[in-house]
C-alpha cells in the first residue's frame, strides 16, 4: 500500500494536465524503474522495518542509538549448497549485504566494485555476503562469481525469502540494492541503487571505525 500511496503521489499532477493515458505511461516507467522505490525507513522497537517508499535511495541511520536490527538473516551457500550462511556467523563485523541476480545488467558492473571494497576493507573487521536473488539458474549464478573472481560468499535465494528480515517490505524491484550493517548488526546506511567502490567505502570504513560493542 506503501507503494500505491507514493506512486499517486508522484502520478496525480500529471493526471491533472494531461490525461489519463499519460497518467498510466507514468505509472509503468515508475514501476519498471524500481529504484523509485525507498523513501525512508526506521526503527521500531529495536527492530528494523523498511517503511514508507517513496524515491530515497540513499539513507543513512546516525547516531547509532537510531538504528535498528533486521530479523535472522541465513540460507544455502550459492558455492556450497551443503552449507548454510548465517549473519550470525559475522558477530562484532559490518557486514555489508548486496541484493544482486546475474540477470540484473547494473548488477555485473556493481559485484566487481564491491569486491574492491571487501578486499580494501576486510582486514578492519568488514564482511561482506550477497543474496542472490530471483535466479532459478544456479549454475549461471555461479558461473558469474566464479569469471569475475568475486570471493566474498552468497546466499542463494531465488524466492527472496530473506529480505522478509528486513520487516517484510523491502522494495524487491530494487536490484541491486545494498544494506551496510555495523558491528551489532544494526542497519545504518541503504542504497537502492548501483553503487560504485567510491560511494560505497566511505560508509564501510566509517563504521568500521565506530567502537565495537557486545551485543
Amino acid at each position: 500500500m506503501g507503494l500505491l500511496r507514493a506512486l499517486g503521489r508522484v502520478v496525480k499532477p500529471v493526471a491533472v494536465k494531461h490525461g489519463v493515458a499519460r497518467l498510466l505511461s507514468v505509472a509503468l516507467l515508475v514501476l519498471l524503474a524500481g529504484c523509485s522505490t525507498g523513501k525512508d525507513a526506521v526503527a521500531q522497537g529495536g527492530t528494523f522495518e523498511f517503511v514508507a517508499p517513496g524515491g530515497k535511495t540513499d539513507i543513512l541511520y546516525d547516531p547509532p542509538d537510531t538504528r535498528g536490527k533486521p530479523g535472522p538473516i541465513s540460507g544455502p551457500d550459492l558455492m556450497d549448497p551443503d552449507r548454510t550462511l548465517s549473519l550470525d556467523d559475522y558477530a562484532n563485523k559490518v557486514v555489508v549485504i548486496n541484493v544482486w541476480g546475474q540477470w540484473c545488467g547494473p548488477c555485473r558492473t556493481e559485484i566487481s566494485e564491491l569486491q574492491k571494497v571487501y578486499e580494501a576493507t576486510r582486514s578492519q573487521g568488514v564482511q561482506f555476503l550477497g543474496i542472490d536473488v530471483r535466479d532459478n539458474n544456479r549454475d549461471a549464478a555461479v558461473d558469474f562469481i566464479v569469471d569475475r573472481k568475486i570471493t566474498f560468499p552468497s546466499i542463494y535465494d531465488p524466492p527472496m525469502r530473506t529480505l522478509i528480515a528486513f520487516g517484510g517490505r523491502y522494495p524487491t524491484t530494487v536490484v541491486p540494492s545494498t544494506v551496510v550493517l555495523d558491528r551489532q548488526h544494526r542497519v545504518a546506511a541503504v542504497f537502492l541503487r548501483e553503487l560504485l567502490a567510491d560511494d560505497l567505502r566511505p560508509v564501510v570504513e566509517r563504521l568500521a571505525s565506530e567502537e565495537a560493542q557486545a551485543k
